[in-house]
């Protein structure tokens, strides 16, 4: 074999083998990023609904309040079927009262349990309604951060296709304080159970995972 030819074969050689390293060091480069890519998509993928609520807590400290002249301790059906829907469901109720239909009143007791690190809803019932002795409504909004519209958008939607376009007057609302859920629901235990079973149990958790935030 000639010199010539050695010399060329070894050059020739040593130009795959760098090219071979340079495509192996690119196919690693390209790995490395699809990788990443990879890495970034399943980070920052839309969460679901479904796994937001998978995300929450599966017990709620509620406190229910009773806002009414005439309800007592043995005719508040109301209030009682909220407390049993709660635990039924499996969260907690860390303490209920009865309040006549005044908003100072109101509006004081609802602070009270806004301040009470171990309740992180509230649910009042009753005082919804548009007589003038109605005035719960007035008195817990006025305290929202913010109001989710879409609580009583649904109930009085829910409510028309059981009892027509009476259900114009429900003024049900909810909002939020800080951390902290407030719903605001009619005094009539039809209602109750409409807003507690269609509503707000099956979002509950829910809720307080995205004010967890």
């Amino acid at each position: 074999m000639s010199p010539v030819f050695g010399l060329w074969s070894l050059v020739s050689g040593l130009g795959s083998g760098l090219w071979a390293l340079g495509f192996g060091l690119w196919a690693l480069g390209f790995g490395l990023w699809a990788l990443s890519i990879q890495h970034w998509a399943l980070n920052n993928r839309p969460v679901s609904s479904l796994e937001h609520k998978a995300q929450g807590p599966a017990s709620v400290a509620c406190f229910v309040l009773t806002v009414s002249d005439t309800r007592t301790e043995a005719n508040d059906t109301g209030g009682l079927a909220i407390r049993e829907l709660l635990v039924a469901a499996g969260h907690s109720v860390t303490g209920h009262a009865i309040v006549k239909d005044e908003a100072a009143q109101v509006a004081h007791l609802v602070r009270e349990r806004l301040d009470d690190a171990a309740t992180q809803v509230i649910i009042t019932t009753g005082g919804t309604g548009i007589s003038a002795r109605d005035t719960t409504f007035e008195a817990v909004t006025n305290l929202f951060d913010k109001k989710l519209d879409g609580f009583g958008e649904l109930f009085r939607m829910i409510s028309f296709s059981e009892i027509g376009s009476a259900a114009m007057m429900s003024r049900a609302t909810a909002g939020t304080v800080g951390r902290k859920a407030i719903f605001v629901l009619p005094g009539s235990p039809a209602a109750v159970r409409l807003a507690m079973e269609k509503l707000i149990v099956p979002e509950l958790g829910h809720i307080m995972q995205q004010l967890s935030k």
